[in-house]
C-alpha cells in the first residue's frame, strides 16, 4: 500500500517559535540597535559640546585682556573679533549683551533676530557655561549652542559669548549608524529565521511521516512501517511505533484466524441444531410447551448462525478475501423484496415498516445483489433493535443525480452525538444495550464501499436515526 508524501503542518510551530524565540531575538536586537545609536549620539554630542565649551573658554580668556576698556570699546572689540572669525563656515560666534540682544555675529552685524534659547539667561544667572541642544526658535533648525558669560573687571556680567552650530551632520551620522545597525539586525533575523525553518523542517518532515503512518495504523493498516534515516529521539520514536505496528498486526492476524476457525467450527453444530429443530417442529404430536421451546431454540440458532456469518464476512474483509459477484441487477426489486420479507417479521414485534412507493425510473446498476440485500437486512434489523420502541420504520429508494439512494429511518431515541463517528467501527456498540456483535455495520460499510458507494448515519429531525446508502449507478 503506497502512502503519498505527507503534508507538512508546521504553521503552529512556526507561529509559536516566532512569538517565543524570534520575537525575543528581534526585541534584543532592537534594544542593541537603539543602544548603539544612543551611544554614538552621546559620543558625537559629547565631543561637539566639549569642543564648543573649549572654544568658548578660549575666546572668553582672550577677551579678558579687554576688561579695562569701557563698554563701548569692549563691544567694538567683540564686533571686530566676530568679523574676523575664521571658522564661520562651520560655527557661528555671537556676542549678546546683558539684555539678551545680539551685539555681534560672525555671520554679520545683522545676522538675524536675537536668540532666545534658555541657556543664555542660565549662563548669566549661574555665571558659568551652559549648553542647549534642540530646535532654534527662530529658524526651526536643530542646533547645539554653548553660552559662556563674559565678566567685566568689576565682577559684573556684561554679556554672553555664544557658539552655535548645526547638528545636521552629526544627526545624519547617527542616523547612518542606526540604519547600518538595523540592516545588520535584519540580516541576522533573516539568517535566524531561515536556519530555524530548516531546523524545524528537519524535525517536522520525519514527524509528519510518523504522524501519517500512525494515522494509517490507527485506521487499521497494521504492520505499516516507518522509514527514517535519523538515529536520534525521532528514530527511537519511529522504531517504537514500528514495533507496536508489528505486534498489533500479529495480534490482529491471530484474532482473525481464531475468529475464522471458530466460525467454521460453529457452523456445523448450528446446522445440525437448525435441521433437527425444524424436523422436530414438523411433528404434529408435540405439546404446546415443547413446541414453544423448539421455536425458541430454532430462532436463537438462526440468530447465532447470522452472527457466525457476520464473523466470517468480517474475517474475509480483514484478510482481503471478500469479493463481489457484480452484474447488472434490478436494485429496486431486490430492495422491495427485502422490505416486504422483513415487514412480516417486524409485524410480529408490533413494528410497522412503511415503504415509500414511487413511480421513478430507477435503472439497473452493476452490483452484487446478494451482498446488498445483506446490507439492507442488517440496516433494517438495526432499526428494529435500536429504534423499535418507536414502533415505526420508514424505507425509501430514489434516483438522485447519478446515484441510487436508499434511506431507512427509525423513530427511536437516536444515536448520541459523540458516538455517531464511531458506530461503523468494528466491535463498537457504544451505550446501546441491544443484542449484537457490533460488526454488522462495519461489514455493511465495507460492502457499500466496495460498490463505490457511501453509508452514512445521522440523527433525523424530530428524533430517530436515518441511515442513507448511496450507490453509483454506473460504477
Amino acid at each position: 500500500m503506497n502512502i503519498g508524501k505527507p503534508k507538512l503542518n508546521v504553521g503552529g510551530l512556526q507561529r509559536r517559535w516566532l512569538l517565543n524565540t524570534a520575537s525575543v531575538v528581534f526585541a534584543l536586537g532592537l534594544v542593541c540597535v537603539m543602544a548603539v545609536a544612543a551611544s554614538f549620539a552621546a559620543y558625537y554630542y559629547s565631543n561637539m559640546e566639549s569642543d564648543l565649551k573649549k572654544r568658548a573658554r578660549t575666546t572668553r580668556d582672550f577677551f579678558a585682556d579687554y576688561v579695562d576698556q569701557n563698554y563701548n570699546e569692549f563691544y567694538q572689540s567683540c564686533i571686530t573679533y566676530a568679523q574676523t572669525f575664521e571658522d564661520k563656515d562651520a560655527l557661528e560666534l555671537q556676542f549678546i549683551n546683558i539684555e539678551g540682544e545680539l551685539v555681534a555675529s560672525s555671520f554679520g552685524r545683522w545676522a538675524g533676530e536675537s536668540p532666545s534659547t534658555p541657556e543664555i539667561q542660565e549662563a548669566v544667572q549661574t555665571r558659568d557655561s551652559r549648553t542647549y541642544v534642540g530646535k532654534d526658535p527662530n529658524t526651526g533648525e536643530r542646533i547645539m549652542a554653548v553660552s559662556c558669560p563674559m565678566i567685566y573687571s568689576n565682577g559684573e556680567v556684561i554679556g554672553v559669548l555664544r557658539y552655535v552650530t548645526s547638528t545636521r551632520v552629526v544627526d545624519l551620522q547617527i542616523f547612518l549608524v542606526a540604519l547600518i545597525s538595523a540592516l545588520v539586525l535584519l540580516v541576522v533575523m533573516v539568517a535566524v529565521i531561515l536556519s530555524s525553518n530548516y531546523y524545524l523542517r528537519s524535525i517536522m518532515n520525519p514527524v509528519a511521516q510518523i504522524t501519517e503512518k500512525a494515522k494509517w495504523i490507527a485506521n487499521g493498516s497494521y504492520g505499516v512501517q516507518i522509514k527514517t534515516p535519523y538515529r536520534d529521539e525521532i528514530g527511537e520514536l519511529a522504531d517504537t511505533i514500528n514495533e507496536m505496528s508489528n505486534k498489533i498486526a500479529q495480534n490482529e492476524k491471530m484474532q482473525s484466524e481464531f475468529i475464522s476457525q471458530l466460525s467454521h467450527e460453529l457452523r456445523t453444530p448450528l446446522t445440525v441444531i437448525n435441521g433437527w429443530s425444524e424436523t422436530l417442529l414438523a411433528d404434529e404430536n408435540l405439546d404446546a410447551e415443547t413446541r414453544q421451546g423448539l421455536k425458541i431454540i430454532s430462532g436463537e440458532a438462526k440468530r447465532l448462525t447470522e452472527m457466525v456469518m457476520e464473523l466470517l464476512d468480517f474475517t474475509r474483509i480483514q484478510d482481503g478475501r471478500m469479493t463481489l459477484t457484480v452484474e447488472p441487477s434490478d436494485i429496486r426489486g431486490s430492495f422491495e423484496d427485502t422490505v416486504y420479507m422483513y415487514s412480516s417479521r417486524l409485524a410480529q414485534d408490533g413494528i410497522q415498516l412503511n415503504y415509500e412507493d414511487n413511480d421513478e425510473d430507477i435503472p439497473e446498476i452493476p452490483c452484487d445483489t446478494k451482498r446488498l440485500r445483506q446490507v439492507f437486512l442488517n440496516i433494517l434489523d438495526n432499526a428494529a433493535k435500536h429504534g423499535g420502541e418507536g414502533k415505526r420504520i420508514d424505507a425509501s429508494m430514489h434516483y438522485e443525480g447519478d446515484s441510487v439512494v436508499v434511506r431507512i429511518r427509525d423513530y427511536g431515541p437516536g444515536i448520541p452525538e459523540d458516538e455517531i463517528p464511531l458506530v461503523k467501527k468494528k466491535f463498537y456498540k457504544g451505550s446501546s444495550q441491544a443484542r449484537g456483535s457490533g460488526i454488522g455495520l462495519a461489514v455493511c460499510d465495507e460492502i457499500v464501499s466496495m460498490h463505490g458507494g457511501t453509508l452514512t448515519l445521522e440523527n433525523a429531525p424530530g428524533g430517530g436515526t436515518l441511515v442513507t446508502v448511496s450507490l453509483p449507478a454506473g460504477h
